[in-house]
């Protein structure tokens, strides 16, 4: 058995940039000790990657809050974190949930058995909508969320998310 782990979004902007938190800040040190723990070519990121049109997106509309432009300091991954992710495919993408990421985990469960973890930012936004994705494109493959390595938008939506990954079959540990 395989067993990958998938770094969502560990961004400048979503650490203590723009729309970054204490939350997300405390959860560095656990993200980077469980990177550690899987080898290198075991390990998936992902990447929030919004364009200058950002305020004219459906997104920008509802969360009007410029993030993760591309190129920009806020759109990097946190270097330390960087620095372990060397080796990693790393999807951009420009919604909450990598359909490319999905559909490469299917495939790459067709040919071999996986088990997925997940970890990062922010819990209740693209965290919670790619596991849900994986979930429904691979409903027998074993995905769990790593809640100490996770920060949501507020503790309270941190905690709904995790309640709405457990309905939805996915372990939370």
């Amino acid at each position: 058995m395989r067993k990958i782990l998938i770094v969502i979004d560990m961004q400048n902007d979503f650490i203590d940039g723009a729309l970054g938190t204490s939350e997300a800040v405390g959860i560095v040190e656990a993200v980077k000790e469980k990177i550690r723990s899987y080898p290198a070519a075991d390990v998936i990121a992902t990447m929030d990657t919004h364009f200058d049109n950002y305020m004219q997106t459906q997104e920008g509309k509802y969360l009007p809050v410029p993030h993760c432009i591309r190129e920009t300091a806020g759109w990097e991954i946190r270097p330390e974190i960087a620095a372990l992710l060397k080796e990693a495919k790393i999807y951009e993408k420009p919604t909450f949930g990598s359909t490319q990421l999905a559909a490469d985990l299917k495939a790459a469960a067709d040919k071999e058995e996986i088990e997925l973890e997940l970890i990062g930012l922010c819990t209740d936004i693209c965290v919670v909508s790619n596991a849900l994705l994986l979930k429904a494109q691979m409903p027998e493959v074993k995905i769990s969320v790593d809640a100490s390595c996770c920060a949501g938008v507020t503790p309270l939506k941190h905690e709904a998310a995790l309640e709405t990954m457990r309905s939805c079959q996915i372990q939370v540990i």
